[in-house]
Order: structure tokens, then sequence, then C-alpha cells
């Protein structure tokens, strides 16, 4: 069975975006780099909730046009090509080779995606997806990325709950002197 695979950077004080929405301080290093291409070759389809959808899809068709970051050009080709799957209740024609599953069956679609034959399945960023698949148990793995950033509010990785989570940690390694990767499991 596939697994699905939660790749996500938060600020030290555990938000994913600033308080206006603000997601310019993530350093991509090499070594981070490298990591999260590690992550994108054991993987064959991106998963997206649609605020990150929105954010990949206005950055990513044309960032050579605005960006000569090594990591960004080298990405970019992988997720032209790459099948991508967005969950939303409003969107419905993505685009850039995105198809949407948004309907009321979230866990059972999630499940039968799982049940497919293939790679793993990257689930790129965001907070409230994430939160209602680990809630359902379909999470596998979380990637969080810590950045030394404190954003002093914005959105948290994550959202309050009535619930406790529970976590192994699985790795935790360090990146170009800067991030700090805690890799957790169920």
């Amino acid at each position: 069975m596939r697994k699905i695979v939660h790749f996500v950077h938060t600020s030290l004080d555990g938000n994913i975006e600033g308080p206006n929405g603000e997601f310019d301080w993530p350093a991509m290093g090499p070594e981070l780099s490298a990591y999260s291409f590690s992550l994108v070759e054991r993987a064959d389809t991106f998963l997206y909730g649609r605020p990150v959808w929105e954010m990949m899809a206005g950055y990513w068709p044309d960032v050579e046009s605005i960006s000569d970051d090594p990591h960004d050009l080298k990405f970019a080709p992988v997720w032209r090509s790459s099948p991508k799957i967005v969950f939303s209740r409003t969107l419905t024609e993505p685009g850039h080779g995105a198809r949407v599953i948004g309907g009321s069956h979230l866990v059972e679609e999630v499940t039968a995606l799982k049940a497919e034959p293939g790679k793993d399945l990257l689930l790129m960023g965001g907070a409230s997806l994430a939160a209602e698949l680990t809630a359902h148990g379909l999470i596998d793995e979380h990637h969080v990325v810590v950045h030394p950033v404190v954003l002093g509010g914005g959105k948290a990785l994550f959202p309050e709950s009535a619930e406790r989570l529970e976590l192994q940690l699985l790795e935790s390694r360090t990146f170009d002197s800067r991030t700090v990767l805690l890799r957790y499991g169920h």
C-alpha cells in the first residue's frame, strides 16, 4: 500500500505562514533541497489542499522567469510533469495537469488512492487537509522542517483539536546548519 508523506515547513513558533499569509521565510539550502528531492523521488503524485495549490500554481508553471534559484530550476519541470491532486470543495478546474477530489467522501477516496499501485503520495504543505487526513489515520509520515524564524502568529501547523495526537519520532537531522527536520510516524 502506498504511503502518504506530509512534507511541510514551519517556523520555530509552529506556524506554516505568517500573520498576513507570508511564506517568504523558508530557506532551501543545498542539503534541504537534496532531502526534498529524495521525497519527490519516492512519490509519484503530489497532493495539495486548495490554499497551497493556489500558491503552487501561481509560482511553479513559470518559475524560470522569476527565479534563478537552483532548487527552483530543478524542481519546476518535475512539478509540471508530475500528477497532482487538489482537495477542494470549491475548485473545479485547477489546471496544470491536476485533478480535483472534493466530495464528502474524503476518507474513502484517499483510502482508495493509497490502495492504487504506484509510489508514495506526497502531501506538500498545508494544515487543514493534513489535520483532517491525520485525524483519520491516513498520513503515514510527517516530515516537518523547522526554520529559525519566529513569525509571531499566523496559521498553525496543526489547528486546535479536542483530541491529542500522539506521534513517534522516527528521525531528526539538521540541514545546512540552519533548519531541523523532525520526521514523525504513527
